[in-house]
């Protein structure tokens, strides 16, 4: 039991990262990306939703009828995306500007859905609080490391704690376009590509 709850959360630190491997979530990957201090405050909101929708869903899986389980999940979701939103506007009110629409769409990120319909609504309490602390932790892990590449090229800084750490020195010319749109793309491909490589490897 320990070590299939164990598995449960590795899977999601590599065979099953949501950008990268099951390509799930990239609206917000692309959109919010252009900071690390971004990305880390993306995932860590979209880890506590999946977290707890994922534990309560499991524990009222045998109680929600099967006809409106997706009704039911998108319910669960929608509320923790409520308490999430209420408690960064309280304590990282800067951050949850900077996020934007982007908060209160984590309820129509595909990745909660896909793991509330896939996962939490098929298995026990533990490996489904596994599941989605694993899954979360590796989407913020991914979005920081894609925000990372795309400031570090696009301004030369890496901002944290909103300070702009200056990191290339001043004779770094900076690539502007990473850090909109297109850079977001042609990154998230480059990154593709590596984890296609590493992974193959």
């Amino acid at each position: 039991m320990a070590k299939s709850i164990a598995q449960e959360f590795v899977k999601g630190l590599w065979d099953e990262v949501p950008p990268f491997r099951l390509v799930l979530g990239l609206c917000p990957t692309l959109a919010v990306t252009k900071t690390v201090e971004n990305g880390i405050g993306m995932g860590m909101a979209t880890t506590f939703v999946l977290v707890c929708s994922n534990i309560l869903i499991s524990a009222l899986r045998k109680v929600i009828p099967s006809k409106v389980r997706i009704a039911a999940f998108i319910i669960v979701i929608a509320t923790f995306v409520t308490v999430v939103e209420l408690l960064m506007q309280a304590f990282v009110y800067p951050l949850f500007l900077k996020l934007g629409i982007f908060i209160p769409l984590i309820v129509v990120n595909c990745i909660l859905l896909g793991r509330a319909e896939a996962f939490a609504s098929k298995n026990a309490i533990m490996p489904s609080l596994a599941d989605g602390m694993g899954i979360g932790i590796g989407y913020t892990i991914a979005l920081a490391s894609l925000g990372a590449v795309r400031e570090l090229f696009g301004a030369g800084t890496l901002t944290i704690w909103e300070k702009s750490i200056p990191i290339m020195g001043a004779a770094f010319e900076p690539f502007k376009f990473m850090v909109e749109a297109p850079g977001a793309f042609i990154c998230l491909g480059l990154m593709l590509c590596f984890m296609n490589i590493v992974g193959k490897k």
